[in-house]
């Protein structure tokens, strides 16, 4: 028999990916799960803490499987190129990774986060592509003048530019993060 944690992430995973998060509420996660909601309460502080566990494990298996089929012996612009669409697809592929460009969600969840981890607390969605950029800085294939922290936050930038797709233009996606990746990795790799 699965233990009581289990069954909630479970339950709640399930929820989530058909729901969304606005419309799951804690009450629907304890009836799936078969329990009730003070039980819940003895395992997650709160849905949004239930959630970014979630979202955070999904967000891992992501980038662990996007760098796995990357052919890394490839220039480091179409390395990058190809993450950022294999990243892009299997965002929109995924109901829970997806929630984070809802902005009513993104923007409480993300505050969260924040608060709990610190300001610059964004590695968690591109540590894992860190390492590589370590390595082409180790090898001269990119820029060793620019901290590779900030170079992950520049990717986080492009990444990010989708959540503002509205107020910059929807007709310029995805030619734009196309574009700016080619810029920006021109520049990071320009000796």
């Amino acid at each position: 028999m699965e233990d009581k944690k289990t069954l909630i992430y479970k339950s709640a995973k399930e929820l989530f990916s058909a729901n969304g998060f606005k419309d799951t509420a804690i009450s629907d996660i304890a009836k799936k799960a078969g329990m009730a909601v003070g039980t819940f309460y003895n395992y997650y502080s709160s849905k949004e803490k239930l959630f970014m566990e979630i979202y955070l494990e999904e967000n891992e298996k992501l980038k662990r499987s996007c760098l796995q089929s990357l052919d890394l012996s490839r220039p480091p612009v179409d390395v990058v190129r190809e993450m950022l669409v294999k990243n892009g697809e299997g965002i929109a592929a995924n109901p829970i990774l997806r929630e984070w460009y809802n902005k009513g969600v993104y923007q409480k969840l993300e505050k969260m986060y924040r608060e709990e981890n610190g300001q610059q607390a964004v590695d968690f969605l591109y540590d894992s592509f860190h390492e590589l950029v370590v390595s082409w800085q180790a090898e001269g294939r990119m820029r060793q003048d620019i901290n590779s922290k900030m170079i992950m936050m520049v990717f986080a930038a492009i990444i990010n530019a989708d959540i503002h797709k509205e107020e910059i233009g929807i007709g310029y996606f995805p030619q734009l993060t196309d574009l700016l990746t080619e810029l920006v990795m021109d520049s990071l790799t320009r000796p």
